[in-house]
């Protein structure tokens, strides 16, 4: 049985370095946002929904930015596939990471998919890719909020994502999920 990582509020989260479409590297260690960095994973280029999800991301990048949360979506897709993706999905504003190595993935807590060939557009599936995630990580690299999926559906919502940061924000509201052993909190 492989060894998936669980993230835990309040408590650093792995280092994470991606290249980015348009040149350059993204490293989370470099990111000093007023509030959050949100890391959105998506499944690549083949996956219709992430296409949607990257487009509602990008009607919502401002209200992100305004709230001093920074973001990136990443894939395990190749440079080739995630230039593909901004251009199609016209996401151009949202800096993209590709290449996101599955051993990292794992590390950060996200599961694995085999192809099942051609999907619903007509792109064929890498042979091996991750499944979406949503992190928040505060400034100071510890983890706020996560959600991981084993399937395409029913991610959380952009506009519910921002009203929460909204709320988190204004009330100081601290990361939930943080006892680890609740015989000994």
């Amino acid at each position: 049985m492989p060894n998936i990582a669980t993230l835990i509020p309040r408590q650093q989260v792995p280092d994470l370095e991606v290249a980015t479409v348009g040149g350059g590297t993204w490293k989370l260690a470099d990111q000093s946002p007023k509030n959050f960095t949100m890391v959105v994973f998506y499944r690549g280029l083949h996956c219709p929904i992430c296409g949607n999800y990257m487009r509602d991301l990008q009607r919502k990048l401002a209200e992100f930015t305004e709230l001093g949360v920074d973001v990136i979506a990443i894939s395990s897709d190749s440079q080739e596939r995630a230039e593909q993706a901004v251009a199609d999905w016209k996401v151009g504003d949202i800096p993209f990471g590709y290449g996101l190595d599955l051993d990292k993935a794992r590390e950060w807590g996200l599961y694995i998919s085999t192809s099942r060939g051609k999907t619903s557009v007509g792109i064929v599936e890498p042979d091996l890719f991750s499944e979406p995630a949503l992190y928040l990580i505060r400034p100071n690299g510890e983890l706020f909020f996560g959600t991981v999926q084993t399937m395409p559906f029913a991610r959380p919502n952009f506009g519910d994502i921002v009203n929460a940061c909204k709320f988190v924000i204004e009330k100081d509201y601290p990361g939930r999920g943080e006892v680890i052993d609740h015989h000994n909190p």
